[in-house]
Order: structure tokens, then sequence, then C-alpha cells
């Protein structure tokens, strides 16, 4: 049996913007999707420490090292910047093997979005 776990997580950036005109997704800094095991389009889900709002979208790289978090599309209505999230990914797993499973989670510095 296959049995959903969490794969990665980028635990309290600070979003740095709220793109509405966008198509979609959360764009990330790609040293922040490197660190944590994601992959540009996984989908994951996005949860607001400031309001309590939880979405699901995918991931985009910006640019690197510039510490971006930004929601686009209507992902933005959902967070401004200056709020403070956590972003995870789930992963489907064999029941046995979820048992030695480890996550890959990471803990930026908030104020600049860093490892």
């Amino acid at each position: 049996m296959l049995i959903e776990v969490l794969k990665s997580k980028i635990h309290r950036v600070t979003v740095t913007e709220a793109n509405l005109n966008y198509i979609g997704s959360i764009t990330l800094d790609p040293l922040l999707i490197e660190a944590a095991g994601l992959v540009e389009g996984e989908k994951v889900h996005v949860l607001n420490c400031n309001n309590g709002e939880r979405i699901e979208t995918y991931v985009i790289s910006g640019e690197r090292g510039s510490g971006t978090v930004c929601l686009n599309g209507p992902a933005a209505r959902k967070a401004e910047a200056g709020d403070v999230v956590i972003v995870v990914a789930y992963g489907f797993v064999d029941a046995a093997e979820a048992r030695h499973f480890k996550p890959s989670i990471i803990f930026p510095d908030t104020q600049l979005n860093r490892i």
C-alpha cells in the first residue's frame, strides 16, 4: 500500500510579493527550491501563518539569490507581502519505506528568506 507523507518543507519564509496579474503559481528563489528538494512545476501547499489560508499551487523558479517568495494569480488574494508562509510538498511511498523516509525540511531566515 502507498501512503502520502511529507516530502519537502520550507518552514516560515516571508512573502515578498503578491502578483494578481499572473497566470498562477508560487515563485521561489531557486536556492530555496533546491535546498528543500522541490522541483519546478511540483504541486505544493502554501500555509499562511498570518491569516490561516491554505492553498495548493505549483512551483516556478525566480531569480537565484533574490529571496523571492511571490504568490501569483488567484493565490495572490490569499497572502500579501510581509506574510509568513510555510511551503510543503508530499509524496507517495510504500508504507514500509515511510517508516524510514526522512523529508527535506529547511528553516530559512524569515527576514531575507536565506538558508
